[in-house]
C-alpha cells in the first residue's frame, strides 16, 4: 500500500525535489517482529475488542485504566493464546512505526504513538517497568529506544530511492500516530485549539502544556509529537454509524443527507446509541448499539441518518465538557475527517458543542501533519517552533 501510495504521489511531480518523508499511521496496532525482523502473525489492530479481558486483568494489575484498544492488551492476548508466536516476539512496533522501519532499517518509537501503548508513563515520557513486567519481564527487551521530535529515525534506503527515484538517504521523520499528526496539520500546535475527528472511530483533542491525568480513564493522558501533551476522547464508532444506515437503506449519503436535512434537531424523541462495536469511552468493549425512542414513522431513512450523527457526535461532545473540568479550555474547533464534509454533520457538531466550528483547507490533516514535520528536519529548524509560525488556512 505504501509504494502504491508514494507511486501515486510521485505523479507528475519532481520526485528529485522531495527532502523528507513523515509517517502518519493508526495507533495502537501491534506489529509483531521475530529476531530476523519477519512479522510473525498479522497485527492485531485498535478495533479488536478480542482483547478485552486482557485488558481487564492489566487495568485491576497496574491500577492504571487500560482499554481493550491499547497495544499492551494486545501483547498479553498472544502471550495467552499464541504462545508459539510469543515465544518468537523478538520486536514491538506501531503501524508506523513498521513503515519507518521498512523505509529506513532502522528500529525507533516517538512518545506521541508511544503514549497510546499502555506500558508508557505520558508524565515521565518514558516506558513504564510495572506496566512492562506485568504484560511480560521480557517485554523491555522487545521495545526499540525512543527519539526525540527532532530525530530523524534514518535516511531512505537505496532500494527505495531507486524504485521511487527519490535522492538516496531523504531523511524520514519521526512520524507518529494519526491523532498527533492530525494535530499538526490542523493547527492544534497552541492551548486553546480543539480537533475534533470524524472518522470510522472518533476523537477529540487539544495540546496542553503539561500531562493531563483523568481519573476517571475518559481522558487518555498522550504526549503529541511535538515534545508537548495531547489529552484526547476517542470512541470507537463514529462513521460507522451513518455507514451502518447508509447499508441498511441502500440509499447514498448525499440522498440520506438531504433527508435528514427535513428532520428537526432531536429527532423526534429517537436516540440512536452507536456502539456497534463496542465502545472505548465510556470504556464498554462488550456494549452493542441501540435505537431508544422508536414510535410509528420513526424508521424513516432521513430521521435514522440524522440521529446517528447526533449520536455519534453527543458521545464526543460529552468530551469537550470534560476536558474544561480537567482543566483544558478551548475558544474554537477545528473538524476534520471524512464525516467533515458533510454541511448537516458540521452544524450538529456546532449546536451540540456550542463552539465556533473551523474546517481547514487541507481536510487530510493526518497526511499534512507528517508532510509539515519532515519539512522542519529537513530545515534543521525546531519543530514546535516551526509549527507556531505557520499559518494553516
Amino acid at each position: 500500500a505504501v509504494r502504491a501510495a508514494v507511486h501515486e504521489a510521485l505523479a507528475g511531480q519532481d520526485a528529485g525535489a522531495v527532502k523528507g518523508i513523515g509517517v502518519s499511521g493508526q495507533q495502537h496496532g501491534f506489529v509483531a517482529l521475530d529476531a530476523g525482523h519477519e512479522v510473525i502473525r498479522p497485527a492485531k489492530l485498535w478495533c479488536d475488542t478480542e482483547t478485552a479481558p486482557e485488558a481487564e486483568e492489566l487495568s485491576r494489575e497496574t491500577g492504571v485504566q487500560t482499554p481493550a484498544g491499547f497495544t499492551a492488551s494486545k501483547i498479553l492476548w498472544l502471550k495467552r493464546h499464541e504462545p508459539e508466536s510469543f515465544s518468537r516476539l523478538a520486536h514491538v512496533l506501531l503501524p508506523h512505526d513498521y513503515i519507518n522501519f521498512v523505509l529506513t532499517g532502522e528500529l525507533a518509537m516517538e512518545c506521541g504513538d508511544a503514549s497510546g501503548t499502555g506500558f508508557f508513563d505520558p508524565v515521565e515520557r518514558a516506558f513504564s517497568e510495572p506496566r512492562m513486567n506485568a504484560i511480560d519481564e521480557g517485554l523491555a527487551g522487545c521495545l526499540p529506544a525512543l527519539i526525540g521530535p527532532d530525530e530523524a529515525v534514518g535516511g531512505l534506503r537505496e532500494e527505495w530511492a531507486t524504485e521511487w527515484g527519490l535522492p538516496q538517504g531523504v531523511p524520514v521523520s519521526p512520524g507518529s500516530g494519526d491523532n498527533m499528526m492530525s494535530a499538526i496539520g490542523s493547527g492544534a500546535v497552541r492551548p486553546g485549539v480543539l480537533v475534533m475527528s470524524l472518522g470510522t472511530s472518533g476523537t477529540l483533542f487539544a495540546q496542553a502544556e503539561h500531562a493531563v491525568v483523568d481519573p476517571a480513564g475518559e481522558i487518555a493522558p498522550f504526549c503529541d509529537a511535538t515534545g508537548h501533551w495531547m489529552p484526547l476522547l476517542c470512541t470507537l464508532n463514529c462513521t460507522t454509524a451513518t455507514e451502518e444506515v447508509r447499508a441498511g437503506t441502500g440509499l447514498e449519503h448525499a440522498a440520506l443527507t438531504s433527508l435528514a436535512e427535513e428532520v428537526a434537531p432531536g429527532c423526534d424523541g429517537v436516540s440512536f446509541l452507536p456502539f456497534l462495536a463496542g465502545e472505548r469511552t465510556p470504556d464498554w468493549p462488550h456494549a452493542s448499539g441501540a435505537l431508544l425512542g422508536l414510535r410509528e414513522g420513526s424508521l424513516r431513512p432521513g430521521l435514522l441518518y440524522r440521529a446517528a450523527m447526533e449520536g455519534a457526535t453527543f458521545a464526543l461532545a460529552a468530551g469537550v465538557g470534560r476536558l474544561r473540568k480537567l482543566g483544558v479550555m478551548a475558544d474554537e474547533l477545528m473538524l476534520v475527517g471524512g464525516g467533515s464534509k458533510n454541511l448537516l454533520w458540521r452544524q450538529v457538531v456546532a449546536d451540540v458543542t456550542g463552539l465556533r466550528v473551523r474546517l481547514p483547507a487541507e481536510p487530510e490533516s493526518a497526511a499534512l501533519g507528517g508532510a509539515l514535520q519532515s519539512l522542519a528536519l529537513a530545515q534543521d529548524a525546531p519543530l514546535i517552533e516551526s509549527l507556531r509560525e505557520v499559518r494553516v488556512p
